[in-house]
């Protein structure tokens, strides 16, 4: 398949993926002002516009390296949504649950693209409209998965590695925070490294099928009423 008639579909994912990151970052500032942290809606990013929250790295360059490397799983990241705290009512609970608001977020979205997808299909039962619904909505329910698995990874600087601090006990948890400082190089370290020394399995990788798999079943089975 040629390059040129991938471009379609490009278009279509990184279109997707700039929406799913966009709310995914909005659920962070939505809930950290919930629990008593207004910094992100002060700085314009309790907001849907992508404009708000696109990472040149993050957003661009990563998904397209991924695409382009003929990856079949597509995730990425954006600027991460400024949280103060000691602004939270209970600063460790809180910042683990603004983390988890993000991840949480892109479930609910695949859930609810899922629901469409079989009313629709339910409707017009008829193998054209259900082939052009599924091609449609097929796409952001698993990149939305996929953004949520890559986010609940325990590695920093994603947001399982700040459900992870929230949970340990406060020594642990300071030890570990420490790492945060190398975030950037461990997260484009433990993606590209294994694709580098041409390990056939990227644990990364990996980690993501299942997970979307284990969630695409598990909101399958709950839909099949």
């Amino acid at each position: 398949m040629s390059f040129l008639s991938q471009i379609p579909n490009l278009i279509l994912s990184f279109t997707f993926l700039i929406i799913l990151l966009s709310l995914h970052e909005y659920a962070h500032a939505l809930v950290a002002s919930w629990l008593g942290d207004r910094t992100a809606e002060y700085m314009g990013r309790k907001t849907i516009n992508p404009g708000a929250h696109i990472d040149p790295f993050g957003t661009l360059l990563l998904p397209l390296m991924l695409f382009l490397s003929g990856s079949p799983i597509v995730f990425g990241g954006a600027k991460p949504v400024p949280v103060n705290p000691n602004a939270l009512r209970n600063p460790k609970r809180d910042y683990a649950l603004v983390a988890l608001a993000g991840p949480m977020m892109n479930i609910l979205i695949a859930f609810g693209l899922m629901i469409v997808s079989k009313a629709i299909a339910r409707a017009h039962p008829s193998f054209g409209v259900f082939n052009f619904v599924n091609k449609v909505l097929v796409v952001p329910i698993w990149i939305s998965l996929y953004l949520a698995a890559f986010n609940l990874m325990p590695i920093p600087p994603l947001d399982g590695f700040k459900v992870l601090l929230g949970l340990l006990p406060e020594r642990q948890a300071y030890e570990l925070s420490k790492l945060e400082r190398f975030g950037m190089p461990i997260l484009i370290g433990i993606i590209f490294i294994p694709w580098l020394l041409r390990i056939p399995v990227n644990p990364v990788f990996l980690f993501i099928r299942r997970f979307a798999d284990g969630m695409f079943l598990l909101m399958n089975s709950i839909l099949r009423f």
